[in-house]
């Protein structure tokens, strides 16, 4: 059991913006993104990519439209050197791309991985130091001014050692590691300093990352911070104010959406939230997000299963169901209010208006996906849910009243066998409710005929696998088949009669629905599909005899045979017209 934990954690102490000015803006534009998934996501993982995995990776970032890429850490490993230089030496990164690499503040580092982006078209070095007071007394034992040269020299370095290499078009970001624990003055100090040393211009202009190397606080802490350096640091105009958030406390999307807000402009992470610990900001979340508020992410997630299988292949991670637009559940609703609104909301939307279904506030299509898994049928489900699988799979539109009725048979199925129920399976289970010919009472053919007093049918039946013919006039050929099959010895009316057309051109079929009722005022559905609209209705007459059993009273039918009336002599069914 948890206990009180106000001895042991302290809330994180808010920056002091009484005029906040974050919480009144929207996003109108989208960030300059960054991935990190070749870096970050990479060193993240169980068993970290292998160069042919990071490669596919690349690929794939590229074709997304990422611009630029952390592919790799070459002071720290063989491995990332040598993929940094196969990137440019078998010149494999697209000219608008620029990748970046990333290096600690310490020289032998710094040079090692300038050594690696030798020939490079254009390129990021990226530097970071941790800032916090927690790493310069507990990690690194300096006090403020020693962080404070360690950043400046670097930057000096690499500003010296670039030069070497004018046929690169270089640029510089400077990372303050655990800046949302770092004292805001000072925060801003290292900033200025960094840049004044890179020489920033607006023509020249410096990447500061702000990351939130760990989630401390609530993202709206994190906007203030965002905003307070937005405001403080020198040299705004040659700046590129950037946010990497990750996720400890499962906020990083909104904390990035906020610091957009409060003034920053580029925005690092990981497809799918991947990285360290609970995973740095989930891009493709983030740039969806902007794309269901009118914006345009500039990122093409319009194959989202490409994506999912290719990041799935390359690092060997899973993405959950329930992952915000990418996940398999994700446009799926179980339970029957949720499929009825929906079903609802798809009835009256007009092409190409403003999407507004309920319960899907984004678009499936938008994503490459389609409608056929919006309704999935389990224990859970309702009537709704039921009839859009079978009109969207097989055009079968059912009466309301069916629906309710065919609910409790697929209640009754998935109860007994739990799990869901898919399209085909469910379709199987309506066919041998309702359209099983195996029934004891079986449609063989007919044949219409003129009578005086209306319309004559010949109906041909077998009853428990014995051929009978039944003859009934009526006021058309359903009445006329209805009186046919009262010397059955049960009476029965028609409530309801529609039909409905399934499939189009020489494969249309006509589907009839009956709703019939005994004399004890038990109703059923039966239904029919046949080519020929009269024989539809006919066997939607029987399949609801079949359904009524014996509320219908059909079990009296071998006792009229022995009583001397002839099932097949046209004065038996006259007789009870």
């Amino acid at each position: 059991m948890l206990t009180d934990p106000s001895h042991k954690y302290r809330p994180f102490p808010p920056i002091a913006l009484a005029d906040r000015q974050w919480p009144n803006r929207t996003i109108s534009q989208a960030p300059i993104w960054m991935s990190t998934d070749l870096r970050d996501g990479n060193q993240a993982l169980f068993e970290p990519m292998n160069a042919e995995r990071k490669l596919r990776l690349f690929r794939t970032l590229c074709s997304i439209g990422f611009k630029e890429i952390e592919v790799a850490f070459p002071s720290a490993s063989q491995t990332d050197f040598d993929f940094v230089r196969r990137l440019i030496n078998e010149g494999l990164i697209p000219a608008d791309v620029t990748i970046e690499v990333l290096s600690h503040a310490r020289e032998p580092l710094l040079r090692r991985t300038v050594e690696a982006l030798q020939g490079a078209r254009s390129a990021i070095v990226h530097i970071v130091n941790a800032t916090s007071q927690a790493f310069r007394d507990q990690v690194l034992g300096m006090r403020r001014s020693e962080v404070l040269a360690m950043a400046v020299d670097a930057v000096r370095l690499v500003k010296q050692l670039t030069a070497d290499q004018p046929q690169t078009q270089w640029r510089l970001q400077y990372s303050l590691e655990a800046f949302t624990a770092t004292e805001p003055d000072f925060a801003v100090e290292v900033c200025d300093a960094v840049s004044a040393a890179w020489g920033a211009t607006p023509d020249n202009k410096i990447i500061l990352n702000l990351p939130s190397s760990v989630e401390t606080a609530t993202p709206n802490v994190y906007a203030d911070q965002i905003e307070w350096m937005h405001r403080h640091i020198a040299r705004r105009d040659s700046v590129i104010l950037s946010v990497h958030p990750h996720n400890d406390r499962g906020t990083a999307v909104a904390a990035a959406e906020l610091a957009l807000m409060a003034g920053a402009e580029r925005v690092e992470g990981c497809l799918f939230g991947n990285g360290e610990r609970t995973g740095n900001v989930d891009l493709v979340t983030l740039a969806l997000n902007l794309y269901t508020q009118g914006v345009a992410p500039g990122l093409d997630f319009s194959d989202i299963d490409k994506v999912v299988g290719e990041f799935e292949a390359c690092t060997g991670m899973s993405v959950p169901p329930r992952q915000p637009y990418a996940g398999e559940l994700v446009f799926t609703a179980f339970s029957g209010s949720h499929q009825d609104a929906i079903k609802k909301g798809f009835a009256v939307r007009q092409p190409d208006s403003v999407w507004n279904v309920p319960y899907l506030p984004f678009d499936p299509a938008d994503v490459g996906r389609g409608y056929d898994a919006v309704i999935r049928i389990n224990s859970q489900s309702g009537k709704g849910g039921i009839a859009h699988l079978l009109e969207s799979h097989y055009g079968v539109v059912l009466p309301r009243r069916l629906q309710i009725e065919f609910s409790r048979v697929v209640q009754q199925h998935t109860d007994r066998h739990g799990g869901e129920i898919g399209a085909e399976a469910l379709w199987q289970l309506f066919a041998q409710t309702y359209l099983d010919l195996a029934k004891p009472l079986r449609y063989r053919g007919h044949q219409l005929f003129e009578h005086a007093q209306g319309q004559g049918i010949q109906l041909n039946i077998e009853w428990d696998g014995e051929p009978r013919t039944l003859t009934g006039v009526g006021n058309g050929p359903i009445d006329a088949a209805v009186q046919a099959l009262h010397c059955l010895g049960g009476a029965v009316s028609v409530r309801s009669y529609e039909e409905r057309s399934v499939g189009s051109g020489g494969d249309a079929q006509a589907c009839a629905f009956v709703e019939l009722a005994a004399a004890n005022g038990t109703t059923t559905y039966g239904v029919g599909l046949d080519a020929n609209i009269v024989t539809a209705s006919i066997k939607a007459l029987i399949s609801g005899c079949n359904r009524l059993g014996g509320d219908l009273g059909i079990m009296q039918f071998r006792k009229i045979e022995h009583a001397g009336l002839s099932a097949d002599s046209t004065a038996a069914s006259e007789a009870t017209v």
